[in-house]
Order: C-alpha cells, then structure tokens, then sequence
C-alpha cells in the first residue's frame, strides 16, 4: 500500500527579510554593499564575490557567517579573538560559540555612532590589539569585522602586521558578503595559511609539536569527525603516505605542517581562498573523500596519482580496505527513501555513503556552492538519479520534500519542524549526522543504526497523528475552551497594515 501524498507547504513572509527595515544594521543587504564599496571594502566584497558564488537566490538561511570565523578562531590554541560589531550581533555570536563550547573570553570593542564616523572605532580597536599582544600568551590575535564596521569602511588591514612577537589577522565576516557560517570558515583559514605561507618563504618555521612526519603526508581540507583522520592514515599506509594536518589547525604551528605536504585533500570542496593559498604553494588539490566502496577506490586512485604513488601501491592500498568496507556495508544495510539537505558542505559525502548503504536518496541540498572540487561527487550522485542542488534554500529543502515523500528527512531545523509536523520522521544533519565518522570501514556502519532506528519510528508518528490529529495546528494552536474559528479577513487586514508601514518608513527614509 502507497503511503498518502502529505503536503509540505512552507508559510508566506509577510516581508521580505532580504530588503531589510532600513535601520541600523538592518538596513538590507543593498544598502550595506553599497556603503561598504564606497567606504574602501570594494575588494574585499568583490574577491568574496569570486570565492563564495550565491547562486540563484540572495542567501541560504542560516546562522550568522561570522560565527564560522569565530568558531575557528576559539578552538585554535594561544590564539585570542576580538569582534567588531554592533552589540546584539556580537551577543548572539558569543552565546552561539559557548553553547557549542567555547571555554574562553571573546573580545569586544564597542562603538557608537560617533566613534564609528570619526575613525575612533579604529583606534579602539589598534589599542586593543596593542592591549592584547601578549607573547607569553598568544601566536595570534584574530581581528573581525562584522557588519557595520566593514559597511563603514574601518580598515583593518591597516593593523600592524605583528605586535611583540603576536601575528595580527583582521578580516570582514560580513552578512552580505560571505553567505554561510561555513564558507566563513575559510576566510579566516584562508589568511592564516597566507600569512603562514610567506612566514615560510621568509625563513625557518617552528616544528609542529608532534615531530616533523617522516613519510610524504596528506593534508586534510574541512572540519572532519576526530576519528576518521586516523582511519584516512590507516589507508594511506600502504601507499607509504601518512595524513598530515587539518585545516582548519587547532594551532598556529599545524598551518606550516598543512603547507609542508605532498598533496592536498579538498574533503570539503567549498575552501576556495584555503585551496588558492595551497596551489601557490604548488601542492595539488584532489576533491571528494573515502566515504563507501566506490569512493574509497576512486579517492584513493586520486591520491596516488596525485602524489606520483606506483600502481602496484595504489593498489594494495585498495585491497586491504576495501573488502571490510564492502563486508560493512552489506552487513548493515539501509532501506527507505531518504532526502538531506544541511549547511555544513559535507551533504553530498553522506548522500554517497547512504547510496551505498542501499538508501533510496532522491535529493540532496548543500547551503554551501558548487566548486570544481565538489564535481566527482555530483556526477556520481546525478549519475545514480540523485537531484543535488546546491546553494539550496529553505524552500527548496521543503518542496523536495513534499515532492518525493519520503521516508526520512535529513535537514536543518525547520525541516526537521516540517517533517515532523507532516509525520514524517527526520533527523537534523548537523548534530546527529555530521558528527559521526564518515571515512573508511568506521563510517560505513556509522550511520545505519541511526537511519535504520528514524524510519522504524513512523508507526509511531502515525499513532500521534491519528490521536491528535489537527489539535493545536495553524488557528487551533495555543491553549483554548472553545474551538477557535479562522477569521482569514483578520489576518489579511493585519498584513496590509504591516506592508503599509514598511512603505511608509521607507517613504521617510528618502526625505
């Protein structure tokens, strides 16, 4: 028996949140790129433009991009991080880094209207930096603009270069210029690696604190589970490869270890400014990773030619691993029909482990951009009849659901909220997929008995919706005696209001 067509239909704004209310920071994205190439960051924006592509529509929803920058930063050791910001977005910024697990302080320079057009801003934040420099404490001070100051122009790069012996790197994590929390990721990478690459060129570099590797090594490009970079080593070994640093580092001395290797592994296709550094310092880029049978082989193919590895070694590389992943897959098999979608830039690795973990998938979403090195995933996804949209948005997430049905959602919060609410089960991406190790014999049995548990648990779901079904759903919600009753003209008279005002405060702005 067919499961009955459900109806996913995402609710209408009221207002466009793209235009912004004209206030403050709130001004629309328009607005601030404009201010922010006539107050100098016409560069800056325009180089984002290159690297981060948006795609068909403005801007995926999602959390602050600042906060992937800011994330970097705090999990590196000795190194210090100071916002730039208007002081609700640096609020919601440090609560986020905290609740994800940030154990230290962030620094914050405020501003006013006044300090923020007379250059004071600057100077408050050069004395920060000088305030802060301390070598018995840090390797580096991480400098971030957020928002306002790069819409007005406050020229970080105009910071000293070092201070006391501290490395200073200031970059602009815009809203409107870098669009997801991911893509931020890199920019900050992407600076230290550069700054990095011409401390080498310089000179003699510190050792990384393990030892300098003794076998060719493999540097790892994206946030990846902790276990799989040790899992990746053990299937380099017979290639007499071993896995070097991953970036981003978890301290300043790992960017030379990264630099220093034979080969670069893109896991996540979306570094751009991370990859330009590594290509001007002549190592080769290979994009996809070891996720299943097929992907473990052609990655490992890549790799070794990559790194000019004899056949006779790419291939005893392939016969000690392979056959367990094989032997894992086909014990922990995955049945039902599964969409994803999710922010993080590893959507379409997972897409390929549940493939061949025997999944149904019919769409996969990534917030992030299509990139060359994201293209050997694509093809073998579309080649399988997989819809794979990139710079996907929320309502697109939602209409690939409602249009193939599935048996699971794998998504962001509120598809997660729209699938339960349509009784479908689902599981968010970031927290219950992405933290699970993804590479080699580990992540092939890594994700069944989650998926597997998920979609057993639609009986149940029926159950729920059979016992309440339209209690508490559109006007019935909240707490009541009496059934309410819809009064759709109410809503509608609400509406015109609204959009009246908005026209009318923007009417007001032009005066």
């Amino acid at each position: 028996m067919s499961k009955p067509i459900i109806p996913i239909v995402p609710e209408q704004l009221v207002n466009d949140p793209s235009k912004g209310d004209g206030l403050g920071c709130h001004a629309g994205e328009k607005q601030m790129m404009d201010a922010a190439k006539s107050s100098g960051k016409g560069e800056v924006l325009q180089r984002y433009a290159q690297d981060y592509p948006k795609g068909p529509h403005d801007q995926p929803q999602s959390m602050c991009p600042a906060f992937g920058s800011l994330r970097v930063g705090l999990r590196m050791r000795r190194t210090a991080t100071i916002l730039s910001g208007s002081a609700c977005c640096v609020y919601g910024l440090t609560f986020t880094s905290h609740f994800y697990g940030a154990r230290r302080s962030v620094g914050y320079v405020p501003f006013n209207s006044e300090t923020l057009v007379t250059g004071k801003l600057f100077e408050d934040i050069r004395d920060s930096v000088h305030e802060q420099a301390d070598p018995n404490k840090y390797d580096a001070i991480v400098i971030i603009n957020l928002c306002v100051p790069t819409a007005s122009g406050v020229p970080l790069q105009l910071l000293p270069k070092e201070i006391n012996g501290v490395r200073i790197i200031g970059i602009d994590v815009p809203g409107f210029g870098v669009p997801t929390h991911a893509e931020a990721k890199d920019v900050l990478a992407g600076a230290m690696l550069q700054y990095a690459r011409h401390e080498i060129m310089a000179g003699p570099v510190q050792a990384p604190r393990t030892g300098v590797q003794t076998k060719p090594t493999i540097t790892l490009l994206g946030e990846i589970f902790p276990a799989d970079p040790a899992v990746i080593g053990a299937m380099l070994e017979p290639m007499d490869l071993a896995v070097g640093a991953t970036v981003p580092t978890r301290e300043w001395r790992e960017l030379y270890q990264a630099l220093d290797c034979k080969a670069v592994a893109a896991i996540h296709p979306f570094y751009t400014a991370s990859i330009r550094e590594f290509e001007a310092a002549g190592r080769p880029i290979v994009g996809s990773a070891p996720v299943g049978y097929e992907g473990t082989a052609a990655w490992l193919e890549a790799i070794g030619k990559a790194t000019n590895t004899p056949q006779d070694r790419i291939n005893a590389a392939k016969h000690k691993i392979l056959p367990a992943i094989k032997a894992v897959l086909g014990a922990t098999p995955i049945k039902g029909r599964i969409t994803l979608s999710g922010y993080e830039g590893s959507e379409l690795l997972v897409a390929r482990l549940l493939i061949e973990s025997g999944a149904d998938v019919r769409y996969v979403g990534s917030a992030c951009p299509r990139t060359t090195w994201s293209d050997a995933d694509r093809e073998w996804l579309e080649a399988k009849g997989v819809q794979v949209q990139f710079r996907a948005s929320l309502e697109q997430d939602l209409a690939a659901m409602a249009e193939y049905q599935p048996d699971l959602a794998i998504g962001t919060t509120p598809v997660v909220q729209a699938a339960k609410q349509a009784s479908i089960p689902s599981l968010y991406f970031t927290n219950l997929i992405s933290a699970r190790p993804l590479m080699g014999p580990a992540g092939a049995g890594s994700l069944a008995q989650v998926i597997n548990a998920a979609i057993g648990n639609q009986a149940r779901f029926d159950e729920m919706k059979a016992f309440f079904g339209e209690v508490g759903a559109n006007h019935n919600a909240g707490v009541w005696e009496a059934v309410p009753k819809d009064r759709p003209e109410f809503k509608a008279e609400t509406r015109r209001k609204l959009e009246k005002a908005i026209k009318k405060r923007k009417a007001e702005e032009m005066i």
